[in-house]
């Protein structure tokens, strides 16, 4: 493996600016890598010809670099519009569409000096923890092939993780940014929800439950693109944030909530030895319990969750043609949205709130509070979901991925840190939850964190 793929971003920049390597060495050792071993992973979809990229990679050279981030490739998630590049939301309903505009997520990408290769593979309209879909299939776990990489951001962790690029833009609704980065043994933060703008029309204040985000191999380089995609200020960066140690930190470990979370494994035992760093570290670790109804919180997060994908995919249902060709999980959304009364909407956004403010009294106690970023293991690649877990049987088809819904209802930056691996090899992680607003402090909290495991650069996929 050329050794530019398991660089980080910095060291690529300031390696260019020295004379080491040029942008388009690098551009080079991406397009093999992706040749090499993304026919088996499938993470990269609708990628650009190699010789458009070469030239563009030269030529980046000779104009003005307005970020570390210049010159380098990256794919975008394909749930978000790209100028010129096909986006098909893995729905056949889009299959052949080319934007004739770049979202705004994708344009402060651009703006950054970025060259855009492709776009990374993603669940139909991004539902569901599990990247496959009718137009361009599915993604492997580069740790094992037989297994999932996750989702909805499951493209983006496997090409970070097989080397393919060096950071990946991602969303998350309902833990995709943290399981995906979870299970490929890279780190994913959900950001505070309005930090990151993504350009979205219609309502701004009955549905916060998604938001764009960044992905990486470091906290580094985590820090650096989260500073474009949310266009920080220059003197109050998130990278500058980091170059600071965190302070002593009191982290709540929530663990399966007192059993109401079904957990697979030796995955709470990974996390929990994870954790184990940070009280190395002089951060105080201690059971958390919390003395909230998950009933409560679960009922809420369907009820609007179901409400949003009403209102977004309207277009599409109200449309027969286009109706047949939505995914059934798509169809149970829209349905049971549709079907909600008015006191049943009023009563999910009150519990939503009681959330808020039970955890606002929560977070004087603790800093942070720290869970598993999943619940099970990669699964095998050819289901859809798991219909189980430890025997319980699960009632949707994402009540597996109830455990990430405690930061997406009331919008929490949550951080996605690598824990270890499982008795079967394959990559634990462990999210850490904060207040509204500590997003700097996460960052720090996990650059300590990183600097201690390197587990993204220590343990990498065998077919490396």
């Amino acid at each position: 493996m050329s050794e530019l793929l398991d660089m980080g971003v910095v060291d690529l920049s300031d390696g260019v600016d020295r004379g080491d390597f040029s942008y388009a060495e690098i551009m080079a050792a991406s397009l093999d890598r992706i040749e090499a071993t993304n026919s088996e992973i499938n993470a990269i979809v609708s990628l650009r010809e190699r010789d458009v990229l070469m030239t563009e990679a030269e030529n980046a050279t000779s104009l003005p670099k307005v970020s570390k981030l210049h010159g380098l490739p990256i794919a975008i998630k394909d749930l978000m519009e790209t100028q010129g590049l096909r986006t098909t939301y893995g729905s056949p309903i889009y299959r052949d569409v080319v934007p004739a505009a770049d979202a705004v997520g994708t344009k402060h990408i651009r703006n950054s000096g970025m060259i855009i290769i492709g776009k990374t593979n993603t669940p139909e309209f991004g539902l569901g923890s599990h990247s496959y879909n009718p137009v361009h299939g599915v993604t492997r776990n580069p740790y094992n092939l037989a297994k999932t990489a996750g989702g909805s951001s499951g493209g983006a962790a496997a090409a970070l993780a097989a080397r393919m690029i060096p950071v990946a833009d991602g969303s998350d609704m309902m833990g995709s940014l943290r399981n995906p980065a979870a299970w490929c043994n890279v780190y994913g933060m959900r950001p505070t929800i309005g930090l990151v703008p993504d350009g979205s029309t219609g309502d701004m204040y009955l549905s916060q439950l998604a938001t764009l985000g960044p992905m990486a191999r470091s906290i580094e380089d985590l820090a650096i693109l989260l500073d474009v995609m949310s266009q920080s200020a220059s003197d109050a960066t998130f990278l500058n944030a980091i170059e600071k140690p965190a302070n002593s930190c009191r982290i709540g470990w929530l663990g399966d909530w007192n059993g109401r979370y079904q957990i697979e494994g030796d995955i709470l035992s990974v996390c929990r030895s994870g954790l184990q760093v940070l009280e190395d570290q002089g951060h105080t670790v201690e059971p958390v319990q919390l003395d909230f109804d998950p009933e409560k919180l679960w009922m809420s997060w369907v009820r609007l969750r179901n409400v949003a994908m009403a209102a977004k995919m309207k277009v599409e249902y109200e449309n027969p043609d286009m109706r047949d060709l939505l995914k059934p999980e798509m169809i149970y959304e829209i349905e049971s949205g549709l079907a909600l009364s008015g006191q049943e909407i009023s009563d999910a956004l009150a519990a939503r709130t009681d959330w808020f403010k039970y955890l606002e009294k929560m977070y004087q106690a603790h800093d942070v509070i720290a869970l598993p970023s999943a619940q099970v293991m990669p699964f095998e690649a050819e289901l859809d979901w798991p219909k189980s877990i430890n025997g319980q049987q699960m009632l949707t088809y994402h009540n597996w991925m109830e455990i990430v819904v405690p930061a997406s209802l009331i919008g929490l930056p949550a951080l996605n840190v690598p824990a270890g691996f499982s008795s079967t090899g394959l990559p634990v992680g462990v999210q850490l939850m904060g207040p509204r607003g500590a997003d700097a402090k996460l960052l720090q909290l996990g650059k300590a964190y990183h600097d201690a495991t390197l587990w993204p650069q220590k343990r990498l996929p065998d077919l490396i």
